[in-house]
C-alpha cells in the first residue's frame, strides 16, 4: 500500500458512502482511478467489507460486556458455537490466564446472564469473567498508517 491508497482507506473509513469522485478529489485521483484503487484494495482483501455503523443503544444492545472464558481443552475448533451466538460480536483465542475473550452486546443485564449460561454450556467451556463496560471514551477503526505513521 502507497500512501494514496492508506489515503483512500482512511477516506472509506470516515465516510464509506462518498462517490468514487469525492474520493478522488480528496487524494488527488480521477473518478476512474480511484474507482480502481479502491477495487484493488478490495481484491486484496485491505477492504473486507463495507457496512454502516449502527448505534447500539439505538437497536436495543446497550449493555456490552468483555467475557474471558476459561477451558478445560483447546478451544481453537469452537469458532462455530460462539458465532451461533447472536449477542456475541467478537470471538478471539487469547494468550493468558483465559483461552477466549469475547465482546457481547445485550439490551439488559438479565440478557447478558443467558448469554454467559449458554456461553459455559459451549463444549469445553470451564467458566467464564464478565466485565461490564459502564462507559465508552472512544472506538477507532484500524488505521491505514503503516508501522513507521506514514
Amino acid at each position: 500500500m502507497d500512501h494514496i491508497d492508506r489515503a483512500l482507506v482512511a477516506q472509506l473509513q470516515q465516510d464509506a458512502t462518498q462517490s468514487y469522485a469525492a474520493l478522488g478529489r480528496g487524494v488527488g485521483l480521477s473518478a476512474g482511478a480511484a474507482h480502481e484503487r479502491v477495487r484493488k484494495l478490495r481484491e486484496r482483501g485491505v477492504i473486507r467489507r463495507t457496512t454502516a455503523e449502527v448505534d447500539p443503544v439505538a437497536v436495543g444492545a446497550g449493555v456490552l460486556a468483555y467475557v474471558m472464558v476459561d477451558s478445560t481443552s483447546w478451544m481453537g475448533d469452537s469458532a462455530e458455537s460462539f458465532a451461533a451466538l447472536p449477542e456475541v460480536m467478537e470471538a478471539h483465542i487469547i494468550a493468558g490466564s483465559a483461552s477466549v475473550l469475547v465482546k457481547v452486546r445485550t439490551a439488559t443485564t438479565e440478557q447478558l446472564q443467558d448469554v454467559l449460561r449458554r456461553i459455559y454450556a459451549i463444549d469445553g467451556v470451564s467458566g467464564t469473567q464478565a466485565t461490564v463496560v459502564l462507559e465508552t471514551f472512544f472506538e477507532r477503526p484500524v488505521s491505514p498508517r503503516t508501522a513507521d505513521g506514514t
